[in-house]
């Protein structure tokens, strides 16, 4: 008889039949698994799924009406290393919810309802590589210093979101960003911009869709792309003088007047009690020679 026709005993069968169905008990409900990966694409999950393998790698999260991710349950899956969220209703709370995945690589949370992204949202993922938080019609503002954490993020991608300003220094300082993505948004391009348009065309990061990166205001630049609007800032910025700016120069002005015809004022007065000094002195000093 051959090995391979021989019945395998007993108590290995028996292990093979428990792993089985441990691995089976272990997989969350309406979610299907494999080796360290859990998928639960497109189960119109309402919440985050209960009891994923603490030993999971990859955890699918697409297509659901997930609108809240628990950062205790998140922290027990310590080994996370890619998530993929796109297509929930997640809102602006995830401050502090990935302070126990400190391995992520990989995260997106596109086509969902974020607001805003502070310094408290992503600054646990120090390994960080890729995110993506593009189609959020609804994220008007990230922080200056959001992603400050992130140094070895090298694909970041806010398009299509209600962002109209993003400060230079928040990608600037990231060393190994290759890949940003900025098309569709509203940019308002405006002498704030300035700084950041000019960073854009001379920097290495490669911008994908780069004609579809525009001017939505002001109405005079509106669908410029950025090289061109760069171009028109320039001449505007730089030379032409806002309100504002005629109001200063003429406080200005107006102060380096008044400070002047008060200094010359109390120059004539002081010179005038000199010479009245002077001229007391000089008839003291007559009497004086009169009397001897």
């Amino acid at each position: 008889m051959s090995l391979s026709s021989r019945p395998r005993p007993l108590s290995l069968m028996f292990l093979l039949g428990v792993g089985m169905a441990s691995e089976r008990i272990n997989c969350p409900s309406k979610c299907s698994c494999q080796y360290l990966e859990v998928n639960c694409t497109g189960q119109q999950l309402h919440e985050f799924p209960a009891a994923i393998p603490l030993d999971t790698r990859q955890l699918i999260l697409v297509a659901n009406n997930i609108s809240y991710l628990p950062a205790v349950e998140l922290s027990f899956l310590a080994d996370l290393i890619y998530l993929d969220c796109r297509k929930n209703l997640l809102g602006d709370d995830l401050d502090f919810t990935f302070i126990g995945v400190a391995k992520l690589v990989y995260l997106d949370l596109s086509f969902n309802n974020l607001t805003q992204v502070t310094f408290s949202t992503f600054s646990h993922l120090l390994s960080l590589v890729v995110l993506k938080i593009s189609d959020n019609p609804n994220l008007v503002a990230i922080e200056k210093d959001a992603f400050a954490n992130n140094s070895w993020l090298r694909h970041l991608d806010v398009s299509r979101t209600g962002l109209t300003f993003l400060d230079t220094s928040t990608v600037q300082d990231l060393p190994n960003l290759r890949f940003l993505g900025l098309s569709g948004n509203l940019w308002h391009c405006n002498c704030s911009f300035l700084d950041f348009i000019t960073w854009m065309t001379e920097s290495n990061v490669h911008f994908p869709d780069a004609d579809s990166i525009t001017c939505y205001t002001p109405e005079g630049l509106r669908t410029l792309k950025m090289p061109a609007a760069e171009a028109q800032l320039h001449s505007t910025c730089l030379i032409q003088l806002y309100r504002r700016d005629y109001i200063f120069l003429c406080l200005i002005g107006f102060c380096i007047f008044v400070a002047g015809t008060v200094a010359a004022w109390l120059a004539g007065v002081c010179a005038v009690i000199y010479e009245i000094h002077i001229s007391k002195r000089k008839e003291e000093e007559e009497e004086e020679e009169e009397e001897d």
